[in-house]
């Protein structure tokens, strides 16, 4: 099979794969890693080689994209110390474990060990939040499960960046600590600066096709441009993305993101694929060039790894725990979580599509090549269907979930909403403004007055009656077809109107 029929058959075997997991409520991200090592099986699957630089900018950049835009910074805010501890913290200590553990097993050198670490020292949320998106808890785990995985990339790719420089130098220079110490700041500069450029540019080509094709230019080229110029990637992606959405305004157009978001979540989804596939492909190619006793060595060593960082994380976890405990007690703002929810955020440190494309950026005469990039492939496989598979029964068993308190607040806001409309509406006269009063008067009143499902199955129906009528028009030739479009969009904003964010996820159905 060439890489296209591979590609074409693993995305169709994925798409039944989704109806899987969103009845059994498990992690598409660890069922993808599953049916990636499977396509791998398949005798006459292709090896594809990928060149290092392009993986890092194509699989990461999207996906801190999609990710940062809509990342809330005023949580960001209260919740800056934990982020900082799981971002920056969690991540130098798992990539201590790692070294200490690659010195005492199979003796790899420092830099060697460094490099896996930061390899396998970044959790991706992907799995997490695919999960608590259905299972709602408390708002501050999941601020801080989003918040962890935009910024501990960075943390990462620095240790990794300088831990290719030591490799490559033999030791660390005065112009490496340098470059290293400015990249995180510069990157964060640059970013902003970029990020403004491109607010500027954006309504110049709002609600066309390029609009959407400029998001992904910027993605790329503000990764591209960050390294070029030697700077943290990862933070100039990131705060360019946080920058356009803090200078968006109210009045962006409707249209344009739900093109957006359609087309960001299909892209994601497909980089998680691609990347699956092309590590499956990979892992099999250096499994079957590996003697006996080289792939037993490899075995043990991925194992004791894939323990090492669990343990680390749940550690750390129950560690600041106690830290934030104490300082509570005498006084400090911050709340510790709940144990139940220590041990959740302890436990969701899946790793996944930054784990993936740093190994892909390893360099083809890299020591011990074969024998790292295996324990990556191995960390994420495992955190991917161990720990993914039980953070639903997790929160079940622990009682974490909050679906009831988040109807509330989906009440409270919709009534919220509906007196913001009826302040507005005060001052204005005639039937028109009368109709629309008592309808928002209704809803500020009575806010779950139906039920969620009820409300959408009534929606559809009643949309479905519209659609039919429209297309009766269409067919009498009563309406032409530029009219047909704009009442067919009409109908399709009525219809997104009331409908949920789970509802609308494409990922998830």
């Amino acid at each position: 099979m060439s890489f296209f029929e591979t590609l074409v058959a693993l995305l169709a075997v994925a798409v039944v794969l989704l109806q899987i997991t969103r009845r059994v409520h498990l992690p598409y991200p660890g069922i993808l890693a599953a049916a990636g090592v499977a396509v791998a099986m398949i005798p006459g699957a292709p090896n594809i080689p990928i060149d290092p630089h392009t993986a890092l900018a194509l699989f990461i950049a999207p996906v801190l994209i999609d990710s940062a835009y809509d990342f809330p910074l005023g949580a960001a805010r209260r919740m800056l110390l934990p982020i900082f501890v799981y971002a920056v913290v969690a991540v130098l200590a798992t990539t201590g474990v790692v070294v200490a553990i690659s010195a005492l097993t199979v003796g790899l050198p420092v830099a060697v060990a460094l490099t896996l670490g930061a390899i396998v020292a970044p959790p991706d949320a992907a799995a997490a939040t695919a999960v608590l998106s259905g299972l709602p808890v408390d708002r501050r785990v999941d601020t801080l499960l989003r918040g962890e995985s935009l910024f501990n990339d960075a943390t990462a790719l620095l240790l990794f960046s300088a831990a290719l420089s030591v490799q490559a130098s033999g030791g660390l220079t005065s112009a490496t600590i340098i470059t290293i110490a400015f990249a995180a700041p510069g990157g964060i500069l640059f970013g902003i600066a970029f990020g403004y450029l491109l607010s500027k540019i954006r309504p110049l080509t709002e609600n066309t096709v390029g609009g959407t094709l400029l998001q992904f230019v910027y993605a790329f080229a503000t990764w591209i441009i960050a390294e070029r110029l030697h700077l943290s990637a990862v933070l100039a992606t990131v705060s360019s993305a946080m920058t356009i959405a803090t200078l968006a305004t109210i009045n962006d157009s409707p249209r344009m993101r739900v093109h957006s978001f359609a087309v960001w979540t299909t892209v994601v989804f497909l980089l998680n694929v691609v990347a699956f596939l092309l590590m499956g492909l990979q892992a099999k190619s250096i499994v079957e060039a590996m003697s006996p006793g080289e792939l037993a060595r490899a075995v043990g060593f991925a194992t004791i790894i894939v323990v090492g960082v669990i343990v680390c994380r749940i550690a750390i976890a129950f560690l600041f725990h106690a830290v934030v405990t104490y300082r509570h007690d005498r006084g400090s703002y911050l709340a510790p979580f709940r144990h139940g929810e220590t041990m959740l955020v302890g436990w969701a440190g899946m790793r996944g599509l930054v784990t993936l494309a740093t190994a892909f950026a390893l360099p083809a005469d890299f020591p011990e090549r074969d024998l790292v990039v295996l324990a990556a492939f191995a960390v994420v496989l495992a955190t991917l269907v161990i720990q993914g598979a039980t953070l639903a029964p997790m929160i079940h068993f622990l009682q974490l979930g909050r679906q009831a308190a988040v109807r509330k607040e989906t009440d409270a806001a919709r009534a919220g909403l509906a007196e913001a409309a009826i302040a507005r509406l005060a001052s204005e006269d005639g039937a028109e403004a009368e109709g629309l009063r008592a309808l928002y008067a209704k809803t500020a009143a009575d806010p779950g007055g139906l039920s969620d499902d009820r409300r959408r199955g009534l929606l559809r129906a009643a949309t479905l009656a519209q659609r039919q009528r429209l297309d009766e028009m269409r067919d009498a030739d009563l309406i032409g077809p530029t009219q047909y479009l704009e009442l067919q969009e009409d109908l399709d904003w009525q219809q997104l109107a009331a409908e949920s964010e789970k509802d609308r996820r494409i990922t998830e159905s």
